[in-house]
């Protein structure tokens, strides 16, 4: 009977001891992928260790949410960093580097675009979970019912534009591609120029290479080659292609489920960016979202164990199996998934690719600490020439006085 007691209460003091560590991030549809994660990978990994992950998801403002967590002290253990406003959050002082919880083989892993994301003043703040870039995707039925060849990697903007512009021509209520005054998407052809957000002296101008990138741009709909994505009745130019209001779209791989809904039985294919005709390259942004450490957190030695089976092979093996995102490990860029036919690998393998731009610029999608109030300035300026508000010159005049403005330069 005694036995049975102790044995009883070694149970209990193991029970007792077991070590929460609580996670946190989007709601929605995260929510079922995340659980299904820790149940599946990581708390089956660590319960040897008498650790447990649970998540918290946060509906609505997820960011205001976890900077106030943040500075009232209350943050979870881990937590999302979108990389958009990742360097406020570095700054604060409230989350942990991680440099001495990692090897630099075990960072070496990773896609370096991605760590470059997350890396800020020479120390890794944040391993990032997955990711998206940029990618062209196109109706083959509208392109062939129009008989113009499909868009490929070989495309520069101008050939590109040719062959939007005879579908627009040959199909009439169809427009090539619709243009939506939004950097995410026409700061790709700004960074295959060869132009930056910043310069050395982190002040934003908007030199001779961005104007060419930026005339080219908001000119497609007055040369007959795209529409506005506002007068066909939708915000992104998936809506538009989905839609079939568009022959061409310019997005991640989150478009692959949109179509499945939307346009189950369209054929579409995915190629890369199209090409600077003068720089011969091309751009892309990497969007991206790290799992990162708070500073405060009473179970880190816990709290890194987690973090490192969450990002394992194992647990991005089983995201990619599923087709819920795009791995950030570098190894996987082989895995036999990519290889396989059809328009949804196509469509992972080229995003995946993107990361590298085939010898071109890709960027984190980040401006400093100035977030929003920087995208601001430039998306103004794009919608008031679509619109047809102001011209270019005038629009990028006001936008250069903005920006000296905002960065005090």
């Amino acid at each position: 009977m005694k036995k049975v007691v102790v044995l009883l209460f070694a149970l209990a003091g193991m029970v007792l001891a077991q070590t929460t560590v609580r996670l946190s991030g989007f709601g929605g549809d995260n929510v079922p992928v995340v659980n299904g994660l820790l149940n599946e990978i990581v708390n089956p990994k660590l319960a040897k260790d008498g650790i447990k992950a649970v998540y918290e998801p946060v509906e609505g403002d997820y960011t205001k949410a976890i900077l106030n967590a943040l500075s009232a002290g209350t943050a979870p253990d881990l937590f999302y960093v979108d990389i958009f406003w990742a360097e406020s959050a570095f700054a604060s002082g409230r989350v942990e580097p991680l440099d001495s919880y990692f090897t630099k083989q075990e960072l070496s892993a990773f896609l370096p675009n991605l760590m470059q994301a997350f890396t800020y003043k020479g120390k890794v703040y944040g391993i990032p979970k997955d990711f998206n870039t940029l990618a062209l995707q196109y109706n083959k039925d509208l392109f062939d019912e129009a008989k113009v060849a499909y868009p490929n990697q070989a495309d520069t903007w101008e050939s590109f534009e040719a062959k939007i512009k005879a579908v627009q021509e040959k199909l009439g209520d169809v427009a090539g591609f619709c243009v939506v005054p939004d950097f995410a998407r026409f700061g790709a052809f700004a960074y295959g120029t060869g132009w930056r957000p910043f310069d050395s002296q982190g002040k934003t101008v908007l030199d001779a290479n961005f104007k060419r990138a930026f005339e080219w741009y908001t000119g497609l709909a007055k040369r007959g080659a795209a529409k506005p994505a506002q007068d066909l009745g939708e915000g992104w130019t998936g809506g538009c292609l989905g839609g079939e209001k568009a022959a061409t779209a310019l997005e991640g791989a989150w478009i692959g489920g949109f179509l499945r809904d939307k346009a189950p039985n369209m054929r579409f294919g995915t190629t890369f960016v199209p090409l600077d005709p003068q720089s011969k390259k091309r751009g892309n942004f990497t969007f991206t979202v790290s799992w990162s450490l708070y500073t405060g957190s009473k179970n880190k030695s816990a709290a890194v164990k987690v973090l490192k089976a969450i990002t394992s092979p194992e647990a991005q093996q089983w995201v990619l199996e599923r087709g819920l995102a795009l791995p950030s490990r570098s190894a996987l860029a082989n895995n036999p998934i990519f290889q396989r036919s059809g328009k949804d690998a196509e469509l992972n393998r080229t995003v995946f690719l993107g990361s590298t731009a085939l010898g071109g610029a890709v960027l984190p999608y980040k401006f400093a600490a100035y977030g929003g109030d920087w995208l601001t300035i430039i998306n103004e300026a794009l919608s008031a020439v679509i619109t047809g508000q102001k011209n270019v010159d005038q629009a990028l005049a006001d936008a250069q006085a903005r920006f000296d403005k905002l960065t005090g330069k």
